[in-house]
């Protein structure tokens, strides 16, 4: 029999003791486009399938120490666009889970973490805000606001080269907000902004956003799915970061007073891959994907039983289970929508890569885990 010492978690944990730092939260920049806030996928790039839609998703991409992984997992995703053998599910853009930058979200970062790493990457690139995308650098010789560089970079007017991106044939986008809708011919892609502190804030104001966004999405089902994108993950197992009372308590609290339910929540935030499942008691599940093994160098584990600084035993984890994990590679989301006469199925593939600093030739990522919902 194996001791407990050799068993982690198989439900969210809840890290004990952790320092409060609600004193980071900062105030959110301006929109730079009218509300709602929506962006229409097809303003930006054409939909050669109207009931078939592919994209990569996938967090924490960027490294103060070393891009290496970061471009070992952009170069895995760069093969899937260029795979001969076409299916249909080629991927069309990347949906970012926030964490572009370290360890703030300095012009300066941007070059080096996020434009020549994806240089290469044929498609848009999306994005909602991680917590240190929105952090501000308290040591900079250069005054600067919250997020001033990741909406340049993402939320602009107008796509043009952006200043500090040395010069890169990668144009700004432009999302009309850092927590806005992708409108897109299967789904609406709902992302959220949730700010600097470790688990997260939302404002009142960005609450009743998204109460009406998850309204309007409704009113267009059947005929397109609802997947909704934050930064924080409500529910993880690692040791780093544990779950987020307050994402829990937000979403879980929406989800109650508007009876309306996205198909699938992402979420980045925590360094490793984790899917959970929330069992509702009206028999609903709804999953939960973490997707934070873009690219920063150190990982997170999931954490032991036997590591008295967790614990499991809260009522908020009650029906919500770990289905699979992988703390030990690093790794990307390919989303996969499509329509048929039965309905939208949505599916959720995992991909990892060999843990060396290399590429060998040829494909190198292998499909870790897989998930296909129909709704």
């Amino acid at each position: 029999m194996k001791s407990d010492f050799s068993k982690k978690f198989s439900k969210p944990v809840f890290k004990r003791d952790v320092p409060d730092d609600s004193y980071k939260y900062q105030p959110a920049p301006k929109p730079s486009g009218k509300y709602p806030y929506h962006l229409d996928l097809e303003t930006i790039d054409s939909v050669p399938d109207r009931n078939k839609l592919a994209f990569h998703m996938v967090g924490d991409t960027g490294s103060i120490r070393t891009p290496d992984f970061q471009k070992l997992v952009v170069g895995e995703m760069v093969k899937q666009f260029e795979a001969t053998e076409k299916t249909g599910y080629e991927p069309q853009f990347l949906f970012h889970l926030g964490d572009v930058v370290y360890n703030f979200g300095e012009a300066s970062e941007y070059r080096r973490q996020f434009f020549e790493p994806y240089q290469k990457y044929p498609g848009p690139i999306f994005a909602i805000p991680g917590n240190h995308d929105s952090d501000i650098n308290p040591d900079s010789r250069v005054r600067y606001n919250s997020l001033d560089a990741f909406t340049a970079v993402f939320c602009d007017t107008e796509r043009r080269t952006v200043p500090f991106s040395g010069n890169a044939g990668r144009k700004s986008m432009v999302q009309p907000n850092v927590y806005w809708t992708l409108l897109t011919p299967l789904a609406n892609i709902i992302g959220m902004y949730s700010n600097v502190p470790k688990f997260g804030v939302v404002d009142e104001a960005q609450r009743q956003w998204l109460v009406q966004e998850l309204k309007r999405a409704d009113s267009e089902r059947p005929g397109k799915a609802v997947i909704l994108c934050l930064h924080h993950s409500p529910y993880s197992a690692d040791v780093n970061h544990g779950s987020s009372i307050p994402m829990i308590g937000l979403l879980e609290g929406v989800f109650e007073e508007t009876g309306i339910y996205p198909d699938i929540v992402f979420n980045g935030h925590v360094h490793n891959y984790q899917r959970f499942s929330r069992h509702y008691p009206d028999g609903r599940v709804l999953p939960f994907v973490v997707a934070g093994s873009g690219g920063y160098d150190e990982l997170h584990p999931v954490a032991y039983t036997s590591d008295s600084r967790f614990t499991s035993e809260l009522p908020i984890f009650r029906g919500v289970n770990l289905e699979n994990s992988c703390d030990t590679r690093h790794g990307f989301l390919k989303v996969l929508l499509e329509r048929t006469s039965a309905g939208i199925t949505i599916t959720v593939e995992f991909y990892t890569l060999p843990h060396e600093r290399r590429a060998e030739p040829g494909v190198n990522a292998a499909m870790e885990d897989r998930l296909v919902l129909k709704i």
